[in-house]
């Protein structure tokens, strides 16, 4: 899979600087994430046809899916952008303001976007797990490849880019010395478990039981919650926006 990258911050990040990241995190994506998950892809930074952003009704993507990084949180005008120039395709934006708010390099923002965006193109895989607020229940959790580790960092030639999930987090028992997480962080003594959440992580879910799509967080988690406050004044990320026609619950 080729990502087009398109570089619509006018100007906040110089293409030079975006290839720098790029170059991380295509690193990343060869050396870290396809070993585990089996599943590659190359970002590649592509030119635009306008200084700014139009509807033109032409496409700047050369690949086969895009991500975009946006200046602002404007996620009607981006999605109307992307639903324009490429309809039916899969893609991912970067909002470069939010990462500001979120105290968050943008790069890390990339890193997230791009592996989710391998891991799961269509945003329409869930995995049958526990309820967060009841494990005696069932529920089918978002395929998503770093927001349960999305507050954990690391750095490919000083570039800061994303933890994320590992094949076994998916998976219904904890396998013996099993990894869950790239980085496998200790908190109180242990690592991720299946279908856990580390601190500043949250999961989302289709919960049968109501018929709703729901987004939880560890209670207390200021950070967390946050985190998913912003999403939402962002459009609750390329997910939620797909799953908008239904109800979306936000639980503590």
């Amino acid at each position: 899979m080729i990502i087009s990258i398109i570089n619509h911050t006018n100007g906040q990040v110089k293409d030079e600087e975006l290839q720098t990241a790029v170059r991380a995190i295509n690193r990343q994506i060869a050396e870290d994430f396809e070993p585990y998950w089996s599943l590659g892809a190359a970002l590649r930074l592509e030119g635009k046809s306008g200084k700014k952003p139009q509807k033109q009704g032409i496409t700047d993507m050369r690949g086969d899916a895009v991500i975009y990084l946006w200046d602002k949180v404007d996620v009607d005008g981006a999605l109307g952008y992307h639903d324009t120039n490429n309809r039916g395709i899969s893609y991912g934006f970067v909002f470069t303001e939010l990462s500001k708010q979120l105290n968050e390099s943008w790069t890390v923002t990339l890193s997230h976007e791009a592996l989710e965006l391998i891991g799961d193109p269509e945003v329409n895989l869930l995995v049958q797990g526990p309820n967060p607020t009841d494990p005696n229940k069932y529920v089918f959790h978002w395929y998503e490849m770093c927001d349960a580790v999305q507050s954990e960092t690391y750095k490919i030639d000083g570039i800061e880019v994303s933890n994320f999930l590992l094949p076994l987090y998916f998976t219904g028992g904890e396998e013996a010395g099993g990894r869950n997480d790239f980085l496998g962080r200790i908190y109180n003594g242990k690592t991720l478990a299946s279908f856990g959440i580390n601190p500043g992580g949250y999961i989302g879910f289709f919960n049968p039981e109501t018929g709703g799509y729901e987004t939880y967080a560890t209670k207390g988690d200021k950070k967390a919650a946050k985190r998913l406050q912003l999403k939402i004044k962002a459009g609750k990320a390329r997910r939620a926006i797909r799953y908008q026609r239904y109800k979306m619950e936000i639980k503590t």
